[in-house]
């Protein structure tokens, strides 16, 4: 039975939960509990806050009519697919997975490379919020010059995804130059994983992908690390109340994640993009620069990895689903003999 205390702070507007430590922490229930934070007439405000604590949140960015259209179109082509879709988790093509209350678990990754011939829609109405024109002003605000997209997601359930930096997957080649947004396609609940930041924690400089914690086999303990520096370092954790169209910003070195679901009965609906400086090459795992597969969009460059637009990525896609252990494996090989070169072209400054 929940306590007095914890009623009452129901009431004051705060849902108390728990966070990555297993502490019970209070998050605001709506947007008129939350800080006012930005709009996008506000350029200084945006940059000076950014800077200082390594997120922001610049309210009513999307259009609302745009976030309707989006979700239409998973709910049309994508929710009933019984067809593989690579995912932000393993990064591996899996069908679809459930919760109990019936939202799609496995969150898809790299929205802009899903088969057009079966999620045209949703492909298209995916990447006109994630290359927005706002989007596109914010960017400009953050980097000083154009953007450009290299990974995106869609997330209808909650994973729970772990405290990390993006930043040990991927980055700029200046390491800390890259940006990420949350964009809401739908107001998200306080019970229903909201994403969390760890405010300043962009500010501390962590292990590098490689050796003892690489991510092919010592990801685990790349995990326990994050949690022990921001029990060291006392970082607060904050989730912001985001409505439908809002957009959560947050530097690729601060430390992040979703919260648990204590209330299954809602959905969090929403898309995320990595960016990176337009004149800026990609670098992933902290070891290797990456060649870019750009297309443009909205005036926008956009990254399309395995874009099953193309034959040949629908035959390895083929491949992989076939074969899913040997194909696994091979690519953890693969990644581990990566991490364990430095690139030299990779800096720490930010």
């Amino acid at each position: 039975m929940m306590s007095q205390d914890l009623a009452a702070t129901r009431l004051q507007g705060r849902f108390p939960i728990t966070d990555p430590l297993g502490q019970t922490i209070t998050i605001p229930k709506s947007v008129k509990d939350d800080f006012a934070y930005f709009n996008l007439a506000d350029a200084t405000g945006i940059r000076s806050y950014y800077d200082r604590e390594g997120y922001v949140v610049v309210r009513g960015l999307i259009d609302p009519d745009a976030c309707d259209h989006a979700h239409a179109a998973f709910e049309r082509e994508v929710k009933p697919s019984k067809r593989y879709i690579y995912r932000q988790a393993s990064a591996d093509p899996e069908c679809n997975v459930f919760t109990g209350y019936g939202f799609m678990l496995n969150s898809i990754v790299n929205v802009q490379s899903v088969d057009p011939n079966h999620f045209p829609e949703f492909r298209r109405s995916g990447l006109e919020i994630i290359t927005s024109s706002g989007l596109q002003a914010v960017l400009r605000i953050l980097f000083g010059e154009p953007g450009k997209l290299v990974q995106s997601m869609y997330f209808e359930g909650n994973p729970a995804t772990w405290a990390h930096q993006d930043t040990y997957y991927l980055d700029s080649e200046r390491i800390g130059a890259m940006t990420a947004a949350w964009f809401a396609v739908e107001n998200i609940e306080p019970g229903a994983g909201r994403y969390y930041v760890y405010p300043k924690s962009h500010l501390v400089d962590m292990v590098k992908n490689g050796g003892d914690f690489d991510i092919a086999f010592n990801h685990g303990r790349y995990k326990d690390l994050v949690k022990q520096i921001i029990h060291d370092e006392g970082f607060e954790c904050r989730a912001p109340a985001l409505a439908k169209g809002d957009v959560l910003f947050w530097n690729g070195k601060t430390i992040h994640g979703s919260l648990e679901t204590p209330d299954g009965h809602f959905s969090r609906r929403s898309f995320t993009g990595h960016y990176i400086p337009e004149s800026h090459r990609f670098l992933q795992f902290q070891s290797v620069i990456k060649p870019l597969k750009l297309k443009s969009i909205n005036g926008m460059s956009v990254h399309h990895p395995k874009d099953l637009a193309n034959f040949l990525n629908r035959s390895i896609l083929a491949v992989e689903t076939t074969f899913p252990k040997s194909f696994k494996l091979l690519k953890r090989l693969a990644i581990k003999t990566v991490t364990a070169r430095k690139s030299p072209a990779a800096s720490s400054k930010t």
